[in-house]
């Protein structure tokens, strides 16, 4: 199974901003601070946000926040987001996917992994792999954002 340098920078950018969610932050100071390449965080961001997992505002004051809660975004929605398809073969996607003669339970095996890995994903929130330091702070902005709607 691959990983794709995308989904991880992605993910990577989101626990930053999950980490600072009172305040934007700046691509260049996510990436500086994950050492990731400016130029391919610009791009993952912009696929970030068509998906709504970020929000922006231009300007001074602007930079990027997150769409939702960190409790509500799991690593499914980021490697869909910026992957499409969780796992394919060569390229396409598994469900189609059937062969002949000795070889016809494979495709099979190849569906369970990737179901698998999705329940794996889908379980797992940003807040959930936030320190445990910024988990309480996050805990604690969700607290009072819930009592200033009250």
């Amino acid at each position: 199974m691959h990983i794709s340098a995308k989904a991880d920078y992605a993910t990577r950018a989101l626990l930053e901003l999950a980490c600072e969610p009172a305040r934007p932050l700046t691509c260049e100071a996510i990436a500086s601070s994950q050492q990731i390449p400016f130029r391919f965080l610009k791009s993952v961001v912009g696929e970030l946000r068509r998906a709504g997992l970020v929000r922006s505002q231009r300007g001074c004051e602007g930079g990027y926040w997150l769409g939702r809660p960190a409790d509500e975004i799991t690593l499914l929605d980021v490697a869909r987001a910026v992957d499409g398809e969780l796992i394919t073969l060569r390229g396409e996607p598994l469900a189609g996917l059937d062969y002949p003669g000795p070889a016809s339970g494979l495709p099979g095996v190849w569906r369970r992994i990737e179901a698998e890995a999705a329940a794996v994903l889908s379980g797992t929130t940003l807040a959930t792999l936030l320190p445990a330091t910024a988990d309480r702070q996050h805990a604690a902005n969700e607290q009072l954002t819930r009592q200033g709607a009250a």
